[in-house]
């Protein structure tokens, strides 16, 4: 399992890479959530989003690069691989389940990357990663079952506690979980008297089922949201959330809409729908934490057109 010295060490290899992201108070927000609201922003990131601390800590960590690795993924993921494969030398590629979004393929081939578009689904687009795997002998790099990803992620939480170490609770999104993981690992270690609250899409609740059960169960995915678009649960960070997450809410993609717009109008921040979801958990358990501080983790800025009616 993954611990905070891992954390520690993640935090090491980045610093060379990025700067910590900004956290702030908007009293505006604090007014609507009824607590002290501090909203880490990594959106901040150069890829616009929390994941490229994890794609940097694996490839810094590959002690193979020239073999070049493959995932499947249709979003931060993908541009996380690609970005520490461009700062480490290494061939990436990425494949994205047919019909994917034009600027998100654009994104990752502007890292260097190289997009490959096959099956209908994300299950069938990581199956024939796989098969690019053992093709050409590139690493296979699953989105969530990745120590270093867990590790490379939890650094942002590192650096929320050791800036705050007086909140009574963190909110975050979950797709993967591996952000939920890290944060768990971190507070235990840092601040165990901080909650680490988990939020996910009603509409895909793998990873929430999975928690309550003790199980890794697949559910149907019928979010709009695709920072939460995930049908599987990951057993890496399960094992870990398992140990650590002190409570999990489901929250329909509606109420995580208009989190994000809140985001926008009392925070100036473009959130994407999943970097709002944190948001909506502080507003859904409003009176539990009323006038009490807590932080939210803006994961990331990378809206599609969709979300932002264009």
């Amino acid at each position: 399992m993954t611990t905070i010295t891992d954390v520690l060490r993640a935090k090491r290899l980045l610093a060379p890479y990025l700067p910590e992201t900004p956290m702030w108070s908007y009293p505006v927000l604090d007014a609507v959530a009824g607590a002290e609201v501090c909203v880490k922003h990594e959106n901040a990131q150069p890829t616009g989003a929390f994941k490229v601390r994890g794609g940097i800590v694996l490839l810094s960590r590959m002690t193979d690069r020239e073999r070049g690795v493959v995932t499947a993924s249709t979003g931060n993921h993908a541009q996380s691989l690609a970005y520490g494969a461009r700062i480490f030398g290494a061939a990436c590629t990425v494949v994205m389940p047919e019909n994917p979004n034009p600027g998100k393929v654009a994104a990752v081939e502007a890292l260097g990357a190289r997009v490959v578009i096959a099956g209908e689904s994300m299950v069938e687009a990581f199956e024939h990663a796989r098969g690019l795997a053992e093709e050409h002998g590139f690493r296979l790099v699953s989105p969530g079952d990745e120590p270093d990803l867990l590790a490379g992620v939890g650094t942002l939480y590192l650096e929320i506690l050791t800036r705050r170490p007086d909140l009574d609770a963190i909110f975050v999104p979950v797709g993967s979980g591996t952000g939920a993981a890290g944060a768990s690992v971190v507070a235990r270690a840092l601040a165990p008297r901080c909650k680490v609250i988990a939020v996910q899409s009603a509409q895909a609740p793998a990873a929430h089922d999975s928690w309550q059960l003790g199980e890794l169960v697949h559910r149907p995915m019928k979010t709009r949201i695709d920072g939460l678009a995930t049908g599987s649960a990951f057993a890496i960070p399960q094992e870990v959330m398992r140990a650590g997450l002190d409570d999990f809410l489901l929250l329909d993609d509606d109420v995580i809409d208009q989190a994000r717009r809140l985001m926008l109008t009392h925070a100036h921040t473009l959130a994407e729908g999943a970097g709002a979801a944190a948001l909506a958990g502080v507003l859904a358990r409003r009176e539990e934490y009323a006038g009490k501080k807590v932080a939210v983790v803006c994961t990331g800025g990378n809206a599609s057109p969709r979300e932002l009616g264009m």
